[in-house]
């Protein structure tokens, strides 16, 4: 099997669309002594196996981050006995108070690794305004490590708000940006990947299945709209039939999590055509059942979560809800909207507990929903609102 690669955007590097993500086959999501002595025989040989099949069927992209615990110390036990220049590496440090900062928690992720270079270099986690300010900050410690010859190209990584992400890329100062973008963002979300193909940045889509939709447990009304191809797969050629749309990221915990993913962009030219089929199966479904005026329009007029009483993210919850009740994803729903509250500005605002009508009505003007607004919130809490969820680097 190969794998098709894209050019990278203007760091010109030409990368696998698929990418051998690092966050799910480490031993612990701690890195400390205790961590790295705790790490099995078992686990490395499920780790080095995982990435050589990924190398061996053509991916090239390797990718992990300071944050994802023993990760990058596994990836150094036997990444500096491949062959270099067949990978490209990336790594990833979160925002700092200072440059001085970062370069110290860079220099530890160096020694993990045991490499001395990587192609890629993120801030991770710019996911609201003050990461961004930190992640400005931080610039000059990126500089002087790509002067230095120690990483190549410099992006960062989001799980921002569109608006947040969109004044990220406009600053000029990144190569290329990881984000989230699939279908079940449709049809918000888009305006980051519009703005870094302007900037003919490098564009690598997180997380496709797990935040794309919880698409290893799919509902089986999905699995019938998405036939022939796998929902998963639907998603992946989603993305991809974006030419600017350059990788995404499989965050594989075993050699086979490839296969599917693999399958899909097999002969990629030839399939995308059944894209455009399935997509417009999935929205005579969503229509059906919610109209075709809200699926098309439900996102218009949306308060941020940090304008509205309680700080309750609307945008996210009728996302969830629209989904849940049109595709039957409950599954997704509650795992995204359990975690609200509990994650930080990896997923801010609340989920919507306690609905006033009266209190939301002055936020809601804009919305063409305004009136049906506050009792889809109070059903969606009703169908999602499970046991509070953690992210998994906190589980």
């Amino acid at each position: 099997m190969s794998v098709p690669k894209r050019r990278f955007g203007k760091t010109e590097l030409q990368m696998t669309v698929l990418t051998s993500g690092g966050m799910r086959y480490q031993q612990s999501w701690q890195d400390d002594e205790a961590a790295r002595a705790s790490v099995t025989e078992d686990n490395q040989k499920n780790l080095e196996a995982t990435v050589r099949y990924a190398l061996d069927l053509g991916i090239n992209h390797i990718e992990t981050a300071r944050g994802y615990g023993t990760s990058e110390y596994q990836l150094g036990k036997f990444l500096r006995d491949l062959p270099r220049d067949k990978m490209i590496v990336q790594t990833k440090v979160g925002p700092k108070n200072t440059p001085a900062e970062f370069i110290e928690a860079f220099n530890i992720s160096m020694a993990a690794l045991k490499l001395e270079y990587v192609d890629l270099l993120a801030i991770h986690g710019v996911n609201d305004e003050e990461t961004l300010q930190q992640a400005i900050k931080c610039m000059p410690a990126l500089e002087q490590i790509k002067k230095e010859g120690r990483c190549r190209h410099v992006g960062f990584s989001t799980h921002g708000p569109s608006d947040l992400v969109v004044k990220a890329i406009e600053t000029g100062l990144f190569d290329y940006v990881n984000l989230h973008w699939y279908f079940v963002y449709h049809p918000i979300n888009r305006a980051p990947v519009d703005a870094a193909i302007k900037r003919d940045m490098g564009v690598f889509i997180i997380s496709p299945v797990d935040k794309g939709g919880k698409l290893y447990e799919p509902s089986t009304k999905l699995i019938d709209l998405c036939a022939p191809l796998t929902p998963m797969q639907f998603n992946d050629l989603y993305c991809l039939r974006d030419p600017h749309v350059h990788t995404l990221s499989i965050g594989a915990s075993r050699p086979s999590d490839f296969v599917e993913h693999v399958t899909a962009v097999q002969s990629l030219e030839e399939k995308l055509p059944m894209v455009g089929k399935i997509e417009a199966r999935i929205f005579q479904a969503l229509e059906k059942t919610l109209g075709a005026d809200w699926v098309h329009h439900w996102h218009e007029g949306l308060p941020r979560q940090i304008d509205t009483p309680g700080e309750i993210n609307i945008p996210e919850i009728l996302r969830l809800w629209t989904y849940a009740k049109g595709l039957d994803m409950i599954a997704f729903g509650k795992m995204r909207y359990n975690l609200m509250g509990n994650a930080g500005h990896w997923f801010p605002g609340q989920p919507a507990a306690n609905i006033n009508a009266e209190e939301l009505k002055p936020f809601l003007k804009n919305s063409p929903f305004a009136d049906r607004i506050p009792d889809i919130l109070r059903e969606a809490h009703a169908m999602l609102h499970d046991e509070p969820k953690k992210r998994l680097s906190e589980s």
